[in-house]
Parts: C-alpha cells; structure tokens; sequence
C-alpha cells in the first residue's frame, strides 16, 4: 500500500478519528466464577467503568453490558444493584 492510499489514518498518532479517543483497557473479573467483567477504559480524558457478564461456551456464548458509569462510587452501587458481587470480589485479569 502507498502513502497516499486514502485508507491509511493520517493523523499524529496513526490512528482513524474514531479510535484516537482510546487509551487503553483493563479489565477485572470475578473470583467466583469469572463470569462478571468490569472494563476501565479512558474516554476524553475520564474513566468509564464497564460491567458486562459473560456466557459460557456451552450456552452458545457472548455477553451482556449490564451498565457503564463513570466513578468507583457509582461502579459499587451498580454492582449492589445487579450483581451477587461487591468491589472485594473482583482481581485484574490476566
């Protein structure tokens, strides 16, 4: 592919415009049973907490986001609410 194929991102960061908004992900997963997930990603410059509870392989897979927020404070009342877990039963995933 050449320069100036229209597909290649030209910005600083070599990035399109809708990834340069992302910074990175780390995840934390339930002790139990690892079926629950917290993602931490950097949006603009603020960290948005993401819970999503995953299937297994033999009940066909996928997932389900069960809410996003933007503080710890809020992350622990959203887990309360929805979950069987609290901020004490999540490690970071490998």
């Amino acid at each position: 592919m050449s320069a100036r194929d229209p597909l290649l991102p030209r910005r600083a960061n070599q990035k399109t415009a809708g990834q340069s908004y992302f910074r990175g992900v780390s995840e934390w997963v339930c002790g139990c049973c690892g079926r629950w997930r917290v993602s931490v990603e950097l949006i603009r410059g603020r960290h948005r907490y993401r819970l999503v509870r995953r299937y297994p392989a033999r009940f066909g897979g996928g997932k389900d986001v069960i809410g996003e927020v933007g503080s710890v404070a809020e992350l622990e009342e959203l887990l309360r609410r929805r979950t069987p877990l609290g901020l004490a039963d999540l490690h970071e995933a490998a």
